[in-house]
């Protein structure tokens, strides 16, 4: 059996043509509820941290498991978390069996604050439904601990991050969601696990470039994947890893990762050897989740516009090319993770909402 085909359309408004308006506007302009969380800290097995921010009924980021009123914790900065877990937080949660829970795995240089992070977070939430964003190393607004980083393939940090939230609630109903970047590690973990990540009740990719040598291809070589999303991207990894190389001197070619001007280039100096990898080509070829989607056993949505423009729509999976657990929505509008919908001003609410109905009824 192969993948379901779903065409129907994200409804973006007339007054948003094109899917570079659409992606520019969803990530600049639309409007959606903002939510602060509160942040767990988990030491990983190679002696690093990563920070997940959680949300849900009876947890409160202003407010103490007692009741009292917490002022915002001066140490997260400029994070959408407002304060630190503490144990007794736990057990406010919802602990009945089969809790609904999501996990949510951002994008390239995402976080918690990232607005479809905030827009799904507060959709779930409003409906009982307990929320953590996890995420990868270096993004939660602290420096992580090591020389590496995070990378789009890194199968072992998603199945790290997917048993911390099962420890820590293991009667809740789990379900994944992975959001560009995060959605092609979590889509190729899940396809590696196969049965063994069974526990999981479904999982949704959104927007995700699951065939990583065509979408690096298009973001290094064309004029406004190179000089607009690309260079946008760069601003901050660079920073980040020339702090790195500060601490870990002769771990990074820090004077040519300067000149780094496309992804391909920063992929070459550091992702690639840092991570494993021969170089940015090796790198894409071998952490792209597309060969993983026949393998897929737990209900997946695999969400794509088809007018993305990180994504050339010939490099998007058939439905030959995943298993029957898959369901391959393709509208032919949303840009890259924006999907506004409305009369101007727009919102992002359409994104969580079919999450959400996905998550609900199969389809």
């Amino acid at each position: 059996m192969t993948a379901q085909i779903d065409t129907s359309p994200c409804p973006t408004p007339a007054w948003l043509p094109g899917g570079h308006v659409q992606t520019l506007y969803g990530a600049l302009a639309a409007s959606y509820h903002h939510i602060s969380f509160v942040r767990d800290r988990v030491n990983t097995p190679d002696g690093d941290f990563l920070d997940m921010d959680w949300t849900g009924p009876g947890l409160f980021s202003d407010k103490l498991a007692n009741g009292a009123t917490s002022e915002p914790d001066g140490s997260l900065g400029q994070t959408a978390a407002r304060r630190w877990m503490r144990e007794d937080d736990w057990a406010t949660l919802p602990s009945a069996p089969n809790s609904p829970a999501v996990v949510l795995f951002h994008g390239l240089e995402g976080s918690s604050r990232s607005h479809y992070a905030q827009a799904i977070s507060q959709y779930f939430r409003a409906r009982g439904w307990i929320v953590v964003i996890a995420h990868f190393r270096s993004c939660s607004g602290f420096p992580n601990r090591m020389a590496r980083a995070y990378f789009s393939g890194d199968s072992e940090d998603i199945g790290f991050m997917l048993d911390t939230v099962r420890r820590r609630l293991p009667n809740a109903r789990w379900h994944a969601i992975g959001v560009s970047l995060g959605g092609n590690a979590m889509l190729k973990h899940i396809g590696e696990q196969a049965e063994a990540v069974s526990w999981l009740a479904a999982c949704a990719a959104v927007s995700v470039p699951m065939d990583l040598v065509a979408c690096g291809t298009r973001l290094s070589e064309t004029w406004l994947g190179k000089h607009l999303y690309s260079r946008n991207f760069l601003k901050t990894m660079k920073t980040k890893i020339m702090e790195k190389a500060k601490r870990f001197p002769g771990n990074i070619d820090a004077l040519r990762l300067s000149h780094a001007k496309s992804l391909r280039d920063f992929d070459n100096l550091y992702t690639a050897p840092m991570h494993g990898y021969k170089n940015a080509l090796d790198y894409w070829t071998r952490a792209s989740s597309k060969p993983y989607l026949k393998s897929i056993a737990v209900p997946a949505l695999v969400l794509n516009a088809r007018n993305d423009p990180f994504i050339p729509g010939p490099s998007l999976p058939g439905s030959h090319d995943c298993s029957s657990k898959v369901v391959l929505h393709q509208p032919a509008e949303g840009g890259h993770v924006a999907f506004v919908t409305g009369s101007f001003p727009g919102n992002i609410g359409w994104l969580p909402t079919r999450l959400a109905r996905f998550f609900e009824t199969g389809v």
